[in-house]
Formats: structure tokens, sequence, C-alpha cells
């Protein structure tokens, strides 16, 4: 496989000095993880309910929950407080994350990030000599999870690679019909309202597209693969809270899809995602979710596509969540342009960043069912999700099998 499919190295930049601000967290409310299997009534009799109400349940393979106090407690001082809890691992804000934003399809041709004639692209049709996506060696529906605000699910470049849940009925009846924890999680999860409704989002139909538009049918524009799946998860938020929710839904869809044998849940090998907090460091000991939530989708074979800030400075010395996080299965991405350089609008990083691909100019879908050019590093990041998708339809019954055995394999 062309070996610019898994992108371009990132190049270096001027320093910028930024101050470093208190981050910004939602007040009255914290995330907590328990060290043991718990429920919602066992988590609450560990507190005093005059003190600390357990609001819900975040992450349920992680015993992640969402404590809520009287905001009079400042919100430092109530996680110190619940750190003393022995029957905690951690206890920490819920801090407020900011979205990433800034084939014979008759688009194509303007798609520079697939094909130019300076090479300065990542080579996709010789890519799509290999394979154009869908199923790995065992025949395995290959699934990526789009992590954003939504998606026009109706898109006429979109439909037909939008994941279904097969196993629940219509969608709409109410009923866990699959009993997997999710009431109607017929395209995915909606962290937002905490049910299977996804909403329609221009960002998250843009990204849908270059992850997987439907490809040489002459509509239209093409995608990284061709015959992928999409799993809609709405949760693209301000909300560190919000955002767990979505990725405990893909963690529990693919843990399910392994305990059942590939009879239910789904066979997600990458998240995308383009939302975190600028300036601020995974290790300062005040993120501790982020890294638990990456390594535990890790440990099920799935990989991470994260986007960095789109502002020029150095996220090594400066900081940024969760691209200065440290876990193997999250992979860090920034802006490159046309010409083969890093946007000048986005950071980098020798040690944090781990590559570059295109995300300046880039046509895709859009919730007006057409296609448009947004510009960012949230636009580089499908790129990479995308890639992953496509390397594992491309891998040999060699890796296949490996995979099976060894899906948290960092090599």
């Amino acid at each position: 496989m062309s070996r610019r499919l898994i992108f371009l190295c990132l190049l270096t930049a001027c320093l910028y000095s930024f101050a470093q601000a208190a981050p910004a967290v939602v007040p009255g409310q914290a995330l907590v993880r328990f060290a043991e299997p718990t429920s919602l009534a066992k988590a609450q009799a560990e507190f005093n309910a005059n003190e600390f109400r357990v609001e819900k349940v975040l992450v349920k393979k992680l015993d992640i929950y969402l404590v809520k106090f009287d905001e009079k407690l400042s919100v430092d001082m109530a996680v110190e407080m619940l750190k003393g809890n022995p029957k905690l691992l951690w206890a920490q804000a819920d801090h407020i994350a900011s979205p990433r934003l800034t084939p014979n399809d008759p688009s194509f041709s303007t798609q520079w990030d697939w094909n130019q004639a300076n090479d300065r692209d990542v080579d996709a049709p010789e890519a799509w000599d290999i394979t154009t996506g869908g199923t790995n060696a065992g025949g395995d529906q290959i699934v990526v999870a789009i992590v954003d605000g939504g998606c026009l699910l109706t898109h006429a470049d979109l439909a037909a690679n939008i994941w279904q849940n097969t196993a629940e009925v219509n969608g709409v009846n109410g009923v866990d019909d699959d009993g997997n924890g999710y009431v109607d999680d017929k395209n995915g999860w909606d962290a937002f309202a905490n049910d299977g409704t996804i909403p329609t989002d221009n960002h998250g139909t843009h990204v849908s597209g270059t992850v997987g538009a439907v490809s040489n049918n002459g509509s239209m524009v093409a995608g990284t693969n061709w015959n992928v799946r999409l799993m809609e998860v709405a949760a693209s938020s301000s909300q560190t809270s919000v955002i767990s929710i979505g990725y405990g839904y893909v963690l529990d869809q693919k843990t399910l899809w392994w305990t059942s044998g590939g009879a239910q849940g789904a066979n997600v090998v990458s998240t995308n995602s383009s939302f975190g907090v600028d300036l601020a460091f995974c290790t300062s000991g005040t993120y501790p979710v982020w890294n638990d939530l990456y390594n535990a989708m890790g440990e099920v074979g799935i990989l991470s596509a994260c986007a960095t800030a789109n502002a020029n400075y150095n996220v090594d010395t400066q900081g940024d969540v969760p691209t200065s996080c440290s876990s193997p299965y999250m992979v860090s991405v920034t802006n490159t342009t046309s010409s083969d350089g890093k946007n000048s609008s986005c950071g980098y990083g020798a040690t944090t960043i781990d590559l570059g691909a295109p995300g300046t100019s880039i046509i895709s879908t859009t919730s007006n069912g057409s296609t448009g050019s947004l510009t960012g590093t949230s636009m580089s990041t499908p790129h990479v999700a995308g890639a992953v998708a496509l390397m594992h339809a491309a891998a040999s019954v060699g890796f296949y099998n490996y995979y099976n055995l060894y899906p948290d394999s960092e090599h």
C-alpha cells in the first residue's frame, strides 16, 4: 500500500507563546471512576447524598459516573473531596471542550487531497488499486465511528454507507430490541439526548464524507473508503461528560461484537473526533478520563484519530487535550495544505503530534444534501480514521488472524 496513505510527515514551524489560562469547567459536577464494578445505587451509597449526587453512568465498561453537587462548592474543592474516597481510581472536573471547526464522481477532480498533478496528495488512486474498503479478509463489515455533531443520514452520497444496527427492529419503537442497553440505536447514538435519534449536523456530515462517501457512483465526491460503514455518534460537546458517553457507546459496541462472535455490536476499527481543550496537558492530573477512554477502546482493537488545536503553537510545550495524551491507541493529527506544508493556523509538535493530513479547502458532503469546502484539523482527521479502515480491508489473512487474537497490539 502507498506509504502516503498513512500520510505526510509533520513540518516544523515557528514557536508561538500562549498564556496558560485555567481550563473552563462545568460548575456543580465532576467525573469519577470506581476501582471496582458498581451500580448506580451502590455508587450513590458511597457518598453523603446531601453533598454528592451520582447522576448517571457515563461509560459502563469503565464504571465512570457523573456526580453533581451544590454549585456553591467550587469544582476544585469538590474534586479534592471526591479523591479522598478509597473506592475511586480518580476524580476530575467536567472540563469544557471546544469543537475544532473552522473515481467517476463529478467532484473528484476538485478533491486535491486524493490526487493532484504535483503529487502533494495521499495517492488514494494507488491505494484503491489494492482495495476500496468495506470488508476485511474474514468478510467482516468494517465500521468507523464518527464522533461528531451528527449527520444527514439521508444524504444521497452517504445513505448506503450509514451503519445499520439490524438487531433493532425499526429504530423508533422505544424498545431495546437487542438488549445492548441502548434503546433504538439504529444508526448510532446521540450522547446529548441519550437516545438513538441522530441529529443533522454539517460538520459531521462533511467528516463522514471524507471517511466514506459512496464512491464511483457517478455522484458528488469520493471517500477514503467506498463501502465502509459509518456509525454516527453525536457527542461533539463542550462537556467532557457528554464526550465520554459517546466514546462509551463505541466501546460497548465493539466489545459486544467480540463477545457475540460478530452477531451483535459493530466491528469498529477506528474513531474520528475533533474537539478538545486548548493549552492543557493530559499529564497535569486533571484529565485522566481521556487516556482511560482511548486505552479501553484500543484494548478492543480501535484506533482513535484526534484533531489537534486550530492554533499555531507547539503542543509539546503548550499542551492540548487530547492530542498531548500518551495513549498509544490515539493518533494525533494536524492540518496540511495542497503544497504539502503545515497549515499556518494549526498546532504542531515533534513529540505529541503523530502526523499531518490534508485539511485545507477539503471538498466533502454537506448537510444541505450537496457538497462544500471546509478547512481545519477536523478535516484532516477523517483522512486518518478512514485510512485505518482501508488498511483493515487491504490486510492479509495473516494480519486478520493476528488482529482477532491480539486486538490490543500496539504493533
